[in-house]
Protein backbone atom coordinates (compact mmCIF):
# COMPACT_ATOMS: atom_id res chain seq x y z
CA UNK A 1 0.00 0.00 0.00
CA UNK A 2 1.27 3.45 -0.90
CA UNK A 3 1.15 5.73 2.15
CA UNK A 4 2.07 9.44 2.13
CA UNK A 5 3.17 11.61 5.03
CA UNK A 6 1.95 15.11 4.22
CA UNK A 7 4.11 17.92 5.64
CA UNK A 8 6.73 17.98 8.36
CA UNK A 9 5.28 20.93 10.25
CA UNK A 10 4.37 18.63 13.14
CA UNK A 11 7.10 17.46 15.50
CA UNK A 12 6.15 13.77 15.14
CA UNK A 13 6.09 13.66 11.33
CA UNK A 14 9.62 12.24 11.12
CA UNK A 15 8.72 9.57 13.70
CA UNK A 16 5.66 8.55 11.67
CA UNK A 17 7.75 8.40 8.51
CA UNK A 18 10.34 6.15 10.14
CA UNK A 19 7.71 3.81 11.58
CA UNK A 20 5.85 3.57 8.27
CA UNK A 21 9.07 3.00 6.33
CA UNK A 22 9.76 -0.07 8.48
CA UNK A 23 6.27 -1.59 8.09
CA UNK A 24 5.94 -4.59 5.75
CA UNK A 25 3.78 -3.87 2.73
CA UNK A 26 4.01 -0.07 3.05
CA UNK A 27 5.40 1.97 0.16
CA UNK A 28 6.15 5.32 1.80
CA UNK A 29 6.16 8.70 0.07
CA UNK A 30 7.11 11.95 1.79
CA UNK A 31 5.79 15.39 0.78
CA UNK A 32 6.68 18.70 2.36
CA UNK A 33 6.44 21.40 -0.33
CA UNK A 34 5.57 24.13 2.18
CA UNK A 35 8.91 23.71 3.91
CA UNK A 36 9.84 26.19 6.59
CA UNK A 37 11.64 29.55 6.44
CA UNK A 38 14.09 28.21 9.03
CA UNK A 39 14.47 24.78 7.45
CA UNK A 40 13.11 24.68 3.87
CA UNK A 41 14.74 21.30 3.21
CA UNK A 42 13.33 19.54 6.29
CA UNK A 43 11.11 16.97 4.53
CA UNK A 44 13.56 16.33 1.71
CA UNK A 45 16.30 15.72 4.26
CA UNK A 46 14.21 13.09 6.05
CA UNK A 47 13.39 11.43 2.72
CA UNK A 48 17.10 11.17 1.91
CA UNK A 49 17.87 9.83 5.38
CA UNK A 50 15.17 7.15 5.09
CA UNK A 51 15.90 6.45 1.41
CA UNK A 52 12.27 7.19 0.61
CA UNK A 53 10.69 8.85 -2.48
CA UNK A 54 9.97 12.55 -2.10
CA UNK A 55 7.16 14.47 -3.81
CA UNK A 56 7.96 18.11 -4.43
CA UNK A 57 4.36 19.35 -4.62
CA UNK A 58 0.90 18.43 -3.40
CA UNK A 59 -0.19 17.77 -6.99
CA UNK A 60 2.68 15.33 -7.40
CA UNK A 61 1.93 13.34 -4.26
CA UNK A 62 -1.81 13.03 -4.97
CA UNK A 63 -1.10 12.04 -8.57
CA UNK A 64 0.59 8.95 -7.10
CA UNK A 65 -2.86 7.90 -5.74
CA UNK A 66 -1.84 6.86 -2.21
CA UNK A 67 -4.18 4.47 -0.45
CA UNK A 68 -3.69 6.30 2.84
CA UNK A 69 -2.18 9.55 4.07
CA UNK A 70 -0.99 10.90 7.40
CA UNK A 71 -1.69 14.63 7.70
CA UNK A 72 0.94 16.29 9.88
CA UNK A 73 0.70 19.82 8.53
CA UNK A 74 0.06 23.02 10.45
CA UNK A 75 -3.53 23.39 11.59
CA UNK A 76 -4.33 25.94 8.88
CA UNK A 77 -3.44 23.49 6.10
CA UNK A 78 -5.24 20.39 7.43
CA UNK A 79 -8.66 20.97 5.89
CA UNK A 80 -7.18 21.44 2.42
CA UNK A 81 -5.04 18.30 2.63
CA UNK A 82 -7.82 16.14 4.08
CA UNK A 83 -10.23 17.27 1.37
CA UNK A 84 -7.65 16.62 -1.35
CA UNK A 85 -6.87 13.20 0.10
CA UNK A 86 -10.57 12.33 0.18
CA UNK A 87 -10.90 13.45 -3.42
CA UNK A 88 -8.05 11.12 -4.33
CA UNK A 89 -9.71 8.20 -2.55
CA UNK A 90 -7.16 8.01 0.26
CA UNK A 91 -8.02 7.12 3.85
CA UNK A 92 -6.78 9.74 6.29
CA UNK A 93 -5.04 9.78 9.67
CA UNK A 94 -4.98 13.41 10.82
CA UNK A 95 -3.25 15.12 13.73
CA UNK A 96 -5.33 16.94 16.32
CA UNK A 97 -6.99 19.34 16.48
CA UNK A 98 -8.58 18.76 13.08
CA UNK A 99 -9.01 22.49 12.50
CA UNK A 100 -9.18 25.81 14.28
CA UNK A 101 -12.93 26.17 13.67
CA UNK A 102 -15.80 23.71 13.93
CA UNK A 103 -17.01 24.56 10.42
CA UNK A 104 -13.68 23.45 8.93
CA UNK A 105 -13.67 20.22 10.95
CA UNK A 106 -17.24 19.49 9.84
CA UNK A 107 -16.25 20.06 6.20
CA UNK A 108 -13.38 17.59 6.60
CA UNK A 109 -15.69 14.95 8.07
CA UNK A 110 -18.26 15.41 5.29
CA UNK A 111 -15.62 15.33 2.55
CA UNK A 112 -14.40 11.94 3.76
CA UNK A 113 -17.95 10.61 4.18
CA UNK A 114 -18.91 11.72 0.67
CA UNK A 115 -15.78 10.09 -0.79
CA UNK A 116 -16.33 6.84 1.10
CA UNK A 117 -13.00 7.02 2.94
CA UNK A 118 -12.39 7.02 6.69
CA UNK A 119 -11.07 10.00 8.59
CA UNK A 120 -9.21 8.82 11.69
CA UNK A 121 -7.82 11.22 14.28
CA UNK A 122 -4.45 10.79 15.98
CA UNK A 123 -5.13 9.60 19.52
CA UNK A 124 -2.59 6.88 20.39
CA UNK A 125 -4.01 5.83 23.76
CA UNK A 126 -7.32 4.94 22.13
CA UNK A 127 -5.50 2.22 20.14
CA UNK A 128 -3.98 0.67 23.27
CA UNK A 129 -5.10 -2.93 24.02
CA UNK A 130 -5.08 -1.99 27.73
CA UNK A 131 -7.47 0.91 27.09
CA UNK A 132 -9.70 -1.38 25.02
CA UNK A 133 -9.90 -3.73 28.00
CA UNK A 134 -10.82 -0.84 30.33
CA UNK A 135 -13.43 0.47 27.89
CA UNK A 136 -15.03 -2.95 27.41
CA UNK A 137 -15.09 -3.57 31.15
CA UNK A 138 -16.84 -0.27 31.80
CA UNK A 139 -19.31 -0.85 28.97
CA UNK A 140 -20.32 -4.22 30.38
CA UNK A 141 -21.16 -2.68 33.75
CA UNK A 142 -19.49 -5.49 35.72
CA UNK A 143 -16.22 -3.69 36.37
CA UNK A 144 -17.29 -0.50 38.14
CA UNK A 145 -21.07 -0.33 37.89
CA UNK A 146 -22.58 2.88 36.51
CA UNK A 147 -19.90 5.35 35.41
CA UNK A 148 -20.31 8.63 37.29
CA UNK A 149 -17.01 10.53 37.11
CA UNK A 150 -13.86 10.64 35.00
CA UNK A 151 -10.59 12.29 36.02
CA UNK A 152 -7.81 12.67 33.45
CA UNK A 153 -4.38 14.30 33.21
CA UNK A 154 -1.93 14.76 30.38
CA UNK A 155 0.79 17.27 31.26
CA UNK A 156 3.95 18.22 29.43
CA UNK A 157 6.91 20.49 30.21
CA UNK A 158 6.54 24.19 29.49
CA UNK A 159 8.82 25.06 26.57
CA UNK A 160 8.16 28.77 26.38
CA UNK A 161 7.13 28.40 22.74
CA UNK A 162 3.67 28.64 21.25
CA UNK A 163 2.09 25.27 20.56
CA UNK A 164 -0.97 25.17 18.34
CA UNK A 165 -3.92 25.36 20.68
CA UNK A 166 -1.79 25.71 23.78
CA UNK A 167 -2.90 23.63 26.76
CA UNK A 168 -6.30 23.19 25.11
CA UNK A 169 -4.74 21.73 21.99
CA UNK A 170 -3.52 18.19 21.48
CA UNK A 171 -3.30 17.03 25.11
CA UNK A 172 -6.91 17.94 25.87
CA UNK A 173 -8.02 16.24 22.66
CA UNK A 174 -6.32 12.95 23.59
CA UNK A 175 -8.08 12.92 26.98
CA UNK A 176 -11.46 13.84 25.54
CA UNK A 177 -11.15 11.16 22.85
CA UNK A 178 -10.83 8.51 25.56
CA UNK A 179 -13.87 9.86 27.40
CA UNK A 180 -15.78 9.87 24.10
CA UNK A 181 -14.84 6.24 23.45
CA UNK A 182 -15.91 5.10 26.91
CA UNK A 183 -19.22 6.99 26.64
CA UNK A 184 -19.91 5.57 23.19
CA UNK A 185 -19.91 8.93 21.42
CA UNK A 186 -22.37 10.65 23.76
CA UNK A 187 -22.32 14.39 22.90
CA UNK A 188 -21.36 16.77 25.70
CA UNK A 189 -24.04 18.92 27.31
CA UNK A 190 -22.09 21.60 29.21
CA UNK A 191 -18.46 22.70 29.44
CA UNK A 192 -16.69 24.79 32.07
CA UNK A 193 -13.00 25.68 31.88
CA UNK A 194 -10.42 27.75 33.68
CA UNK A 195 -7.15 28.63 31.99
CA UNK A 196 -4.17 30.97 32.16
CA UNK A 197 -1.05 31.67 30.11
CA UNK A 198 1.43 32.35 32.92
CA UNK A 199 4.01 29.85 31.67
CA UNK A 200 3.46 30.47 27.96
CA UNK A 201 3.14 34.22 28.09
CA UNK A 202 0.72 34.37 25.13
CA UNK A 203 -2.98 35.05 25.80
CA UNK A 204 -4.08 33.02 22.78
CA UNK A 205 -2.21 29.91 23.89
CA UNK A 206 -3.05 29.01 27.52
CA UNK A 207 -0.32 27.13 29.37
CA UNK A 208 -2.67 25.81 32.05
CA UNK A 209 -6.22 24.55 31.66
CA UNK A 210 -8.67 22.46 33.65
CA UNK A 211 -11.87 21.49 31.83
CA UNK A 212 -15.06 20.02 33.31
CA UNK A 213 -17.54 18.41 30.92
CA UNK A 214 -21.06 17.32 31.82
CA UNK A 215 -22.88 14.72 29.71
CA UNK A 216 -26.66 14.08 29.43
CA UNK A 217 -26.26 10.67 31.11
CA UNK A 218 -25.03 12.46 34.26
CA UNK A 219 -21.37 11.53 33.84
CA UNK A 220 -18.95 14.35 34.63
CA UNK A 221 -15.39 14.42 33.26
CA UNK A 222 -12.65 16.66 34.63
CA UNK A 223 -9.37 16.88 32.72
CA UNK A 224 -6.07 18.64 33.44
CA UNK A 225 -4.05 19.38 30.32
CA UNK A 226 -1.72 22.00 31.83
CA UNK A 227 1.91 22.64 31.06
CA UNK A 228 4.31 22.31 33.98
CA UNK A 229 7.76 23.58 34.91
CA UNK A 230 8.58 20.09 36.17
CA UNK A 231 5.82 17.84 34.90
CA UNK A 232 5.61 14.43 36.53
CA UNK A 233 7.19 11.86 34.22
CA UNK A 234 4.12 9.63 34.22
CA UNK A 235 1.93 12.39 32.81
CA UNK A 236 4.52 13.42 30.23
CA UNK A 237 4.79 9.87 28.91
CA UNK A 238 1.10 9.66 28.23
CA UNK A 239 -2.39 10.34 29.53
CA UNK A 240 -3.67 8.95 32.83
CA UNK A 241 -7.38 8.38 33.42
CA UNK A 242 -9.46 7.34 36.44
CA UNK A 243 -12.96 6.04 35.76
CA UNK A 244 -15.16 6.09 38.87
CA UNK A 245 -18.41 4.14 39.11
CA UNK A 246 -21.02 3.65 41.78
CA UNK A 247 -19.41 0.34 42.80
CA UNK A 248 -15.70 0.62 42.01
CA UNK A 249 -13.10 2.52 40.02
CA UNK A 250 -10.43 1.67 37.46
CA UNK A 251 -7.28 3.52 36.39
CA UNK A 252 -5.57 3.60 33.00
CA UNK A 253 -1.97 4.69 32.46
CA UNK A 254 -0.82 4.91 28.86
CA UNK A 255 2.76 4.18 29.95
CA UNK A 256 2.79 2.66 33.43
CA UNK A 257 5.78 2.82 35.76
CA UNK A 258 8.16 -0.12 35.54
CA UNK A 259 11.05 1.37 37.50
CA UNK A 260 11.30 4.44 39.69
CA UNK A 261 13.86 5.88 42.02
CA UNK A 262 16.50 8.57 42.52
CA UNK A 263 19.13 9.19 39.85
CA UNK A 264 22.36 10.51 41.38
CA UNK A 265 23.65 11.63 37.98
CA UNK A 266 20.77 14.07 37.49
CA UNK A 267 19.96 14.61 41.19
CA UNK A 268 16.34 13.92 40.40
CA UNK A 269 13.70 11.26 40.10
CA UNK A 270 14.22 8.52 37.55
CA UNK A 271 11.23 7.07 35.79
CA UNK A 272 11.29 4.11 33.45
CA UNK A 273 7.98 3.76 31.67
CA UNK A 274 6.63 0.49 30.35
CA UNK A 275 4.23 -0.58 27.66
CA UNK A 276 4.52 -0.60 23.90
CA UNK A 277 5.11 2.39 21.64
CA UNK A 278 1.52 3.57 21.19
CA UNK A 279 2.37 5.56 18.06
CA UNK A 280 3.65 2.38 16.43
CA UNK A 281 0.50 0.55 17.59
CA UNK A 282 -1.71 3.33 16.20
CA UNK A 283 -0.02 3.39 12.80
CA UNK A 284 -0.07 -0.39 12.57
CA UNK A 285 -3.79 -0.51 13.39
CA UNK A 286 -4.55 2.31 10.96
CA UNK A 287 -2.75 0.62 8.06
CA UNK A 288 -4.26 -2.80 8.89
CA UNK A 289 -7.76 -1.28 9.09
CA UNK A 290 -7.36 0.43 5.71
CA UNK A 291 -6.18 -2.83 4.14
CA UNK A 292 -9.09 -4.79 5.64
CA UNK A 293 -11.74 -2.17 4.90
CA UNK A 294 -12.68 -1.55 8.54
CA UNK A 295 -12.39 1.28 11.04
CA UNK A 296 -10.01 1.59 13.97
CA UNK A 297 -9.67 4.31 16.57
CA UNK A 298 -11.57 7.61 16.84
CA UNK A 299 -13.19 8.65 13.57
CA UNK A 300 -13.93 12.08 12.18
CA UNK A 301 -17.23 12.32 14.04
CA UNK A 302 -15.42 11.68 17.33
CA UNK A 303 -12.85 14.32 16.38
CA UNK A 304 -15.67 16.76 15.69
CA UNK A 305 -17.26 16.11 19.09
CA UNK A 306 -13.90 16.74 20.74
CA UNK A 307 -13.47 19.89 18.64
CA UNK A 308 -16.79 21.26 19.87
CA UNK A 309 -15.83 20.66 23.51
CA UNK A 310 -12.46 22.38 23.09
CA UNK A 311 -14.08 25.39 21.42
CA UNK A 312 -16.62 25.59 24.23
CA UNK A 313 -13.79 25.34 26.77
CA UNK A 314 -12.01 28.30 25.16
CA UNK A 315 -15.23 30.31 25.28
CA UNK A 316 -15.89 29.32 28.89
CA UNK A 317 -12.39 30.29 30.00
CA UNK A 318 -12.84 33.67 28.34
CA UNK A 319 -16.25 34.54 29.81
CA UNK A 320 -15.73 32.81 33.18
CA UNK A 321 -18.88 30.69 33.23
CA UNK A 322 -20.17 27.36 31.86
CA UNK A 323 -21.09 27.06 28.20
CA UNK A 324 -24.06 24.95 27.10
CA UNK A 325 -23.57 22.97 23.92
CA UNK A 326 -26.40 22.98 21.42
CA UNK A 327 -27.32 19.81 19.58
CA UNK A 328 -24.76 18.95 16.88
CA UNK A 329 -25.56 20.14 13.38
CA UNK A 330 -26.29 17.48 10.75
Amino acid sequence: MKVAVLSFAHERAATYARLLRDMPGVDLVIADPDGSPDDPDRGHAVARQLDTPYAGSWDEVFALRPGAVVVTSGIGRRRELVERAAGAGAHVLCEQPLAAEEADALAMVRACEDAGVRLTVVSPACFSPAFAAVRDGIAGGEAIGKLTTVHGAYNSPATGGREEGGALGTSAAHLLDMVDAVLGGEPAEQVYAQANSLLGGEPGAPSAAVVTVRYPSGTVASIDCSRSVAAHPSAVDGPMMSFIGDRASVEFHARPRLLGGFDAATAGERWEAGGTDLYAVMLGEFIAAVGEGRGAGPDGAAGLRTQRIIQAARASAEIGRPVDLAAPVG
